[in-house]
């Protein structure tokens, strides 16, 4: 059977059509090295064909419960309708329906992007009273699952390590950048550095975002430039009250062009995650996405963290609850321009050399080649 031959189905009901990880990693890749490659989405934008990837809309739920309760069987019936050789599936929710594809003699791929246990325990909308006992009930019940499927893919070594005793065909895919994205050299001499920072993302209390704000207020003369959604209107209004927000840059969401246009303006770029279970062993893609860039990173003093880039001499590490410390580190990159010139080509030579896609993509062809 040829490349061309192998239909594959990624299915999410919760991502962006064009999620990075999703779309621009892994389907792109597929489909580039003659996959016939479908996605099906729930966002209600319609069906399309993009880099050779066939999109296929199933309509955006009314409500997350909706989604949860009533989305699956329209999602299966339609990923069976597409008969595929390989499934490769996105969302924890979605995991009824890997089941019910291995039952029809299919071969199912489940793509971990997070700690799903861990990371409830962080969920506001979970009563904290609840979070324990619904992060130990999802636990068991993915527990359960997982040793069914073809494969699974995850995005750190940690979750590959956690789900390795349930299953014999699990890697570790790493969400690492695009090298193709980041190649500045064309533009550094036309976009102004700006006595900046940066922070991509989306925005919510766990990944710092009262504590980057509270930072400005040490940082003289810095601004933030702060790209990425609020996780609610509630937690906007309590960051534009804060002091030091008024040294913030308020973006928005933005596009993959105008991501880099924004790290090629910036110092150094955020990433001051709280030291939450989830968090402490996690693979954050900002944080390469500053080092392709060329820019250092200000990062939380994670034990993990430091062994995976620490020896890099591209990064500060400093306290996530700290702003006074945070504020520190900011001053001295915006103010010691060569310094953070010579950290941020550190850290892109890291990424050229270790920290890039095309390495992660081998991983991923290769599981895809020893299943067909």
């Amino acid at each position: 059977m040829t490349s061309k031959s192998r239909k594959v189905c990624h299915l999410t009901s919760v991502h962006t059509r064009y999620d990075t990880r999703i779309f621009v990693k892994e389907c792109c890749s597929l489909a580039a090295n003659g996959y016939d490659v479908t996605l099906l989405v729930a966002d209600g934008l319609g069906d399309e064909e993009k880099n050779k990837v066939k999109i296929t809309d199933l309509g955006k739920p009314k409500s997350r419960i909706n989604r949860v309760l009533f989305w699956r069987k329209k999602v299966f019936n339609k990923a069976l309708s597409i008969n595929a050789e390989i499934y490769h599936f996105h969302d924890p929710e979605l995991l009824p329906i890997g089941r019910k594809l291995i039952n029809k003699g299919k071969k199912v791929i489940y793509d971990v992007h997070e700690d799903v246990p861990r990371q409830i325990l962080t969920k506001p909308y979970i009563p904290k009273i609840l979070r324990h006992i619904v992060s130990k009930t999802f636990e068991n019940y993915e527990n359960r699952i997982t040793p069914k499927l073809s494969a699974i893919v995850a995005a750190t070594p940690f979750i590959r390590d956690r789900f390795s005793r349930f299953n014999n065909n699990v890697i570790d895919v790493q969400n690492f950048p695009l090298l193709s994205e980041f190649n500045l050299a064309e533009i550094n001499g036309e976009i102004q550095k700006k006595n900046a920072v940066c922070y991509m993302g989306g925005i919510s209390k766990v990944r710092g975002i009262l504590t980057m704000v509270k930072a400005m207020n040490y940082a003289s003369g810095a601004e933030l430039l702060l790209a990425g959604n609020f996780e609610s209107e509630e937690l906007r209004n309590e960051a534009i009250q804060i002091k030091g927000w008024e040294m913030v840059c308020e973006l928005g969401f933005l596009g993959r062009a105008q991501v880099t246009e924004t790290l090629a303006q910036s110092m150094a770029g955020l990433v001051v995650l709280e030291p939450t279970l989830n968090y402490l062993d996690s693979i954050p893609v900002k944080m390469f996405e500053y080092m392709a860039a060329g820019i250092p990173v200000i990062a939380s003093d994670f034990k993990y963290w430091r062994e995976l880039i620490g020896m890099e001499e591209c990064a500060v590490f400093v306290n996530p609850k700290d702003p006074k410390e945070i504020g520190r580190a900011i001053n001295d990159l915006v103010n010691d321009k060569s310094k953070s010139f010579q950290m941020g080509q550190r850290g892109k030579n890291a990424v050229a050399k270790k920290f890039n896609w095309k390495i992660e993509e081998n991983k991923m062809l290769a599981l895809y080649k020893k299943m067909s």
